[in-house]
This record gives structure tokens, sequence and C-alpha cells, in this order.
């Protein structure tokens, strides 16, 4: 049973928290409880708030992402988390490599819980903060669909 999820994306200021808060959202709306939270696996950010423009399209949905702050991915998440959910493939690469041996964590993409995206694009970049939401909100529901049927799913 999943009990404690990590989003993970390069900076924490943008994608993860921004799933950190949609997911915690709809677990609530579902009735779950799930441990959530969201790191980067870069240290750039690290002690800031998600990125501006990124909390006021989450906002505008309904999403309050300001009371986070950017943290990196540790050793000891390996172990804190049953599932760490990498935003795209490098994250994934990334995290791979530094899973620690013996660590429980399972490891997967966010988009494993939707049929048609293959990673959320970073919006820092991109600047389709709303586009970005849009896949993660889908991803949130698939998500939280599977967790509700027991599944441990991802893509073939």
């Amino acid at each position: 049973m999943t009990r404690s999820i990590l989003f993970v994306c390069l900076g924490n200021i943008c994608r993860s928290p921004s799933a950190e808060g949609v997911v915690r959202e709809r677990l609530k709306e579902a009735g779950m409880e799930v441990l959530v939270d969201s790191a980067g696996t870069g240290d750039w950010h690290v002690g800031k708030p998600p990125y501006g423009p990124m909390q006021e399209a989450a906002r505008a949905r309904g999403y309050e992402l300001g009371g986070l702050r950017a943290r990196q991915v540790s050793g000891a998440d390996f172990h804190r988390f049953d599932l760490i959910l990498a935003m795209d493939d490098e994250n994934y690469q990334d995290l791979a490599r530094l899973q620690p041996s013996g660590a429980s964590a399972r490891l997967a993409r966010f988009t494993d819980y939707v049929d048609d995206a293959d990673f959320v694009p970073d919006p820092y970049y991109t600047r389709d903060f709303d586009g970005a939401l849009d896949l993660i909100e889908r991803a949130a529901d698939g998500l939280v669909a599977a967790l509700r049927d027991g599944e441990n799913r991802t893509k073939p």
C-alpha cells in the first residue's frame, strides 16, 4: 500500500511543487490519507518558494503553493517514501542513479498515470504554466484512481 509519495523535478519550483499541491487536494477530496512532498534533483533553489508565475497559475485553479519551499532529494528520501515520481526521463535517470541499494522506494514517472504523455514539460522554460497544470491534474486524477484501486501501475 502506498502511504507516501515524493514528486521530483529539476529545481523543485514548478512541476513537482505543483504536483504536490494538486495531488494533496485530490487526495483530500477522495478522503485518502497519503503523505506527499516534493523535491528537486538540483540544489539551485533550495529554501525558495515555487516560481511566482507557477504559483499564480495554480492559485487561479484553487491550489495554494506559497507555503512550500524547494529542497533537494536526499538518500533518506528513498527509504522514507513508498513511491517517488519523476516529472521527466532525465530526472527519472538521475533518481535511479541516486537510489541507494536496499532502498524501498519504487521509482516511476508521474505521467505513467496518463495515457497520452511521456513527461511533464517544464513551464519554467516553456512558459506554459496552464498546460503543465492541465497535465498535472490529469496525472493526479490517474494516480488517485490507481491508489484507490490498489494498483501500482506503470506504463509498459
